[in-house]
């Protein structure tokens, strides 16, 4: 049998975010052995299993996954378990560890980085976009992993960054691992995997299980992967604050963004600061004080980029950017071109260095 068989079928039935994982796994290292175990002797239940996953786990087989294995074969989502060398090994030491992560994307910047979670409100102001988006961009620029979630807002303006400065990123998903939430975030995506960086999840292709809770539980890994998480902008009460209280418990360090005492979108960063539950975020050298790196000199320019390199469409647009940010409405109107044109003609520029994206889908040229 496959391992890899025995490591979803425990992992179905536990669920994602079990608190009992590390304590299950210190007892049950190998979930072949357990599936055994349960197998010779069906009166005794394993210890500090729920009744739910006992009776799952009853109920079904390894080889129940066997249609599931074949499909992520197929369609390129790779399954990582504890026991894999690729697994994150920063998420390893959880107590709530995911026993199955689905990746997409390179799992190599999984292991061996210098991590920073960005995360902040998905309705943000511009000046939370812009800090978040100018923190992640000097981080990465200084070899520093973004870890975000691929929400609207601050999420994805921590990824974007990442992305124009050529660096690796990881998302991790509250859907489905062949799901992009929201929709509209799929060309970020794919940017992220074909960037060298990863998508993952706890929930397999397909996955059709309730997703109440799945977006809080997936806060626990931006949490658990980061060493040092930053909040950008915030509410008092939002989803951004329970990623701050995974933090907490795993012992990372929390950053956050001074704000004004006027922005409800800042009274979540202000009342961290002023709690002592965070200290301030001021630029790129809190965080990378906090990781213990050094500044590393900016690297050599890279070869300036040449209109002829790209499409009919991506040099018309070229032509009308300048140093002032244009949006997308703008440049449809300068050129001519429909709005998806014009979205793409901005895609392929910022691949190819011709031109860079600022919060709010506003571009400039490089």
């Amino acid at each position: 049998m496959d391992k890899t068989l025995a490591w979803l079928w425990l992992a179905d039935a536990v669920g994602s975010a079990c608190q009992y994982a590390r304590e299950l796994l210190d007892l049950w290292p190998d979930p072949e052995e357990l599936y055994e175990s349960m197998r010779a002797d069906a009166a005794a239940p394993p210890f500090c299993l729920s009744k739910t996953a006992e009776e799952q786990l009853r109920d079904t087989t390894p080889f129940d996954y066997e249609e599931r294995l074949d499909h992520c074969l197929l369609t390129g989502v790779e399954i990582l378990t504890p026991d894999d060398p690729a697994y994150p090994a920063r998420l390893k030491e959880l107590p709530d560890l995911p026993l199955v992560l689905y990746v997409t994307g390179d799992k190599t910047c999984l292991q061996g980085g210098r991590y920073l979670g960005m995360v902040g409100t998905r309705r943000p102001s511009a000046y939370g976009q812009q800090a978040a988006y100018d923190l992640s961009l000097a981080a990465a620029k200084q070899g520093v992993t973004v870890v975000s979630g691929l929400a609207d807002g601050l999420d994805s303006e921590g990824h974007r960054a990442a992305v124009a400065a050529g660096a690796p990123t990881i998302a991790f998903l509250g859907t489905a691992i062949d799901r992009t939430y929201p929709a509209a975030n799929g060309p970020l995506r794919r940017q992220i995997e074909e960037a060298g960086g990863a998508i993952c999840s706890e929930y397999p292709p397909h996955y059709e299980g309730k997703t109440k809770a799945t977006f809080l539980a997936r806060n626990r890994l931006i949490a658990g992967q980061a060493e040092v998480l930053c909040v950008a902008e915030a509410r008092l009460r939002s989803g951004t604050l329970n990623t701050v209280g995974h933090a907490e418990r795993y012992g990372r360090p929390v950053l956050a963004v001074p704000g004004s005492i006027y922005s409800a979108l800042s009274q979540g960063t202000n009342e961290l600061l002023r709690t002592h539950r965070a200290d301030a975020l001021c630029g790129v050298s809190d965080i990378l004080e906090r990781l213990g790196a050094d500044p590393q000199p900016p690297s050599e320019e890279p070869a300036r980029f040449s209109p002829q390199t790209v499409s009919a469409d991506a040099q018309a647009v070229y032509a009308k950017l300048g140093p002032t940010a244009q949006g997308i409405d703008a440049l449809c109107a300068a050129t001519g071109l429909p709005t998806g044109r014009v979205l793409a003609a901005c895609t392929e520029l910022e691949l190819y260095g011709g031109a860079a994206a600022l919060p709010g889908r506003r571009y400039i040229a490089l």
